[in-house]
C-alpha cells in the first residue's frame, strides 16, 4: 500500500465519501473539499493535523514554494522528492515493507538482530491512548480495520506518545514523558455564528501551511542556534536507528517529524497486524529542552523554558487560557495572527487540544474551541497584556460570586443557624461552586472579547459590558442557589428559616461586593429576602 499513489484514506465532502492518496488529501484540504475523515478518532485529530502541516510545510520549503498546491500531482511530486534519492521505490510511504532494514511509513528500519516480539493485533491497541482499567476507550476493538485506522494510529503514536515504561520512550516535543503535546492555534471561521463552532479541517490546514511559509524567518529567528540553517533531517523514520543512538536536535529540520517507537506493520495472511519492540534510548536527544523546540503549536513558559503540560486533571478552562495570555508564556506562532490576516477573515476560533496526562495515566483528551473576533484575535500579539488584565478582572468577579454563593449555601446547610457554619457546611457548597464556574466558563470569552472591544469606545461602553456579564453570572448563581435549597437535607421545621436566611445572605453579599451594579428584578423571593435581611 503506497500512500503516495494509492487511494486509501477516506474523506467525506458534502455527504459523499471519497478515497484519496496522501497527496490527494493535502490537495483536497487546501481546496477546502474535506468535511471530515470518518475513521479519525477525536483524540487523533490534532496529531493528524500537525503531521500533515509539518509534512506539507517541509515539502513546500524544499521545493521553493510559498503557496500550498491545490493539485494532487504537485503534492505527490514535492513529497516524493523528500525521499526519492534514497528510496526510489517509495518505501517510506508504504504501509508494509517486508525488508525491515528499510523504512516503511512512520516505521524506522529495525537494527540487525533486534526482535520486535510484541504482537499488536489492532490499530487501537497500537494507539497512544492510556486508559484507566479499560474504561474510557475499550482496547483491541478494531479487529476489522482499514488502512485509515492503521495510518491514524501510527501518526498518533509516533508523533504524540509519552513514556510507556522501560524501552518505550516518548517524543521530544513535550516536557517529559508524562506530559503531552499541545496543539494551540487560530483558525479562520467559515460561518461565524455563536451556535456553529465547526472547525473546517481544510481552512485550518491551509492557514497553517501559508503561515509556516510566510512567517518562516520570524519563526526561526529565535531558533537559529538550535537548528542547522539548511538540510536538517526531517523525516526521522527514514534514518537508521541503532540501539542507544539518539539524534541531536542540532542535526534536525525545525519541523522534523519524529518517531518514538520501534514498530512495524506486517501482512498476517492478508490482514495487517503490528509488531512492536523497545529501544535503549529516545529517537531524539532532546530531554534537556523540556519540549521547548520551537513547535509552532506549543506554548512555552518563558521563565522555565519548557512547553505547556496540561496535567492529569488539567483542562482548557478560562483559568488556563487566561494564564496563557499572560506574559509568562510565549504563544506559539500559529496562535497569533500574521500580517494581513485580519483583512482576510473577520472571525476566528482559538482551538486548544491536548491529552491531560499524568504518570502512566490520563485525564482524557481535552479540546476547547473559542470563537474570537478579528480585533480580539489581533490582540493575541502586542496587546496581550491588556487582554490578560481584563481576563484577570473577570476571574476575580467570578471568584467573588462563587464566595457569595458558597456562604449562602453553607448557611442553608446548617438550617440557617449562623453560629453553626463550619467546614462541613462549606463542603456542601462545593458542587454548586463548581457548577457556577462551569456556567462562567461558557460566558467568559464572549464577555472578554466584548469587554476588550468596548474599552476603545469609552468608560461607559466598557462598564455596560461588565454589568451585563455580572448579571449573567447572577442569574446562574440564583438558579444554583435554588437547586441547593431544594437538594440539601433540612428538618421541615428549620427549612423556612434556612431558605430565608440563605437568600438574605446571598443578596446581601452580592450587594456588598457589587453595589454599583443594578440587579433589579421582580422576583418575589428576592424581595422577601431583602425584607428578611
Amino acid at each position: 500500500m503506497n500512500l503516495l499513489t494509492e487511494s486509501a484514506l477516506t474523506t467525506e465532502f458534502q455527504g459523499r465519501a471519497s478515497a484519496l492518496s496522501l497527496p490527494g488529501v493535502l490537495a483536497a484540504l487546501v481546496r477546502d473539499e474535506v468535511d471530515s475523515f470518518p475513521a479519525l478518532r477525536a483524540h487523533q485529530v490534532p496529531a493528524w493535523h500537525m503531521f500533515l502541516a509539518q509534512l506539507g510545510a517541509i515539502a513546500m520549503h524544499r521545493a521553493g514554494l510559498t503557496v500550498p498546491p491545490t493539485d494532487e500531482a504537485e503534492w505527490q511530486r514535492i513529497i516524493r522528492a523528500l525521499t526519492a534519492a534514497d528510496f526510489p521505490d517509495d518505501e517510506p510511504w508504504r504501509l508494509v515493507v517486508d525488508d525491515h532494514s528499510k523504512p516503511a511509513f512512520l516505521q524506522p528500519p529495525v537494527p540487525a538482530g533486534d526482535t520486535l516480539g510484541r504482537v499488536v493485533p489492532t490499530p487501537d491497541a497500537l494507539d497512544m491512548v492510556i486508559t484507566s482499567k479499560n474504561h474510557d476507550l475499550k482496547g483491541e476493538l478494531a479487529a476489522i480495520a482499514d488502512v485509515d485506522d492503521w495510518v491514524f494510529a501510527l501518526v498518533s503514536l509516533q508523533t504524540c506518545e509519552g513514556y510507556g515504561g522501560s524501552g518505550n520512550n516518548g517524543i521530544a516535543r513535550m516536557n517529559g514523558g508524562s506530559s503531552s503535546r499541545v496543539c494551540l492555534g487560530l483558525v479562520p471561521m467559515a460561518e461565524p455564528r455563536p451556535d456553529h463552532l465547526e472547525i473546517r479541517p481544510g481552512l485550518r490546514q491551509r492557514r497553517d501551511l501559508e503561515q509556516l511559509a510566510a512567517r518562516r524567518a520570524e519563526w526561526l529567528e529565535p531558533l537559529s542556534s538550535l537548528y542547522p540553517a539548511a538540510n536538517g533531517a526531517a523525516l526521522l523514520w527514514t534514518l537508521p536507528w541503532p540501539d542507544g543512538a539518539s539524534l541531536p536536535v542540532t542535526s534536525l529540520d525545525p519541523l522534523f517529524i519524529e518517531v518514538c517507537r520501534r514498530v512495524r506493520l506486517t501482512d498476517a495472511s492478508g490482514r495487517i497486524e503490528a509488531r512492536a519492540g523497545t529501544s535503549d534510548g529516545t529517537r531524539v536527544a532532546g530531554k534537556e529542552f523540556k519540549g521547548a523546540l520551537g513547535d509552532p503549536w506549543a506554548p512555552v513558559n518563558r521563565a522555565e523554558a519548557k512547553s505547556l503540560t496540561l496535567g492529569e486533571d488539567g483542562d482548557f478552562d478560562y483559568g488556563k487560557i487566561t494564564e496563557l495570555l499572560s506574559g509568562d508564556w510565549q504563544l506559539p506562532l500559529l496562535a497569533t495572527l500574521g500580517p494581513g490576516e485580519t483583512a482576510r477573515a473577520r472571525n476566528w476560533a482559538l482551538i486548544a487540544q491536548a491529552f491531560a496526562r499524568g504518570n502512566s495515566k490520563t485525564g482524557g483528551f481535552k479540546e476547547r474551541i473559542i470563537p474570537v473576533t478579528g480585533k480580539s484575535a489581533s490582540a493575541m500579539g502586542q496587546r496581550r497584556p491588556d487582554l490578560h488584565t481584563l481576563a484577570k478582572f473577570q476571574i476575580n468577579e467570578i471568584d467573588d460570586f462563587a464566595k457569595v454563593l458558597r456562604n449562602a449555601i453553607a448557611l442553608a446547610a446548617v438550617g440557617g443557624d449562623r453560629d453553626a457554619v463550619d467546614e462541613g457546611a462549606y463542603a456542601s457548597a462545593r458542587p454548586y461552586r463548581k457548577a457556577l464556574r462551569g456556567e462562567a466558563d461558557r460566558l467568559f470569552f464572549p464577555a472578554l472579547w466584548a469587554r476588550f472591544e468596548a474599552e476603545e469606545k469609552g468608560v461607559d461602553a466598557a462598564l455596560a459590558v461588565r454589568k451585563a456579564f455580572l448579571r449573567d453570572l447572577d442569574r446562574a448563581a440564583v438558579r444554583l442557589l435554588d437547586d441547593a435549597l431544594a437538594d440539601l437535607p433540612c428538618a421541615s421545621l428549620q427549612r423556612p428559616r434556612a431558605e430565608a436566611r440563605a437568600r438574605a445572605r446571598y443578596y446581601g453579599g452580592r450587594k456588598r461586593v457589587f453595589g454599583d451594579v443594578d440587579f433589579s428584578t421582580d422576583s418575589p423571593t428576592e424581595a422577601a429576602a431583602h425584607a428578611d435581611a
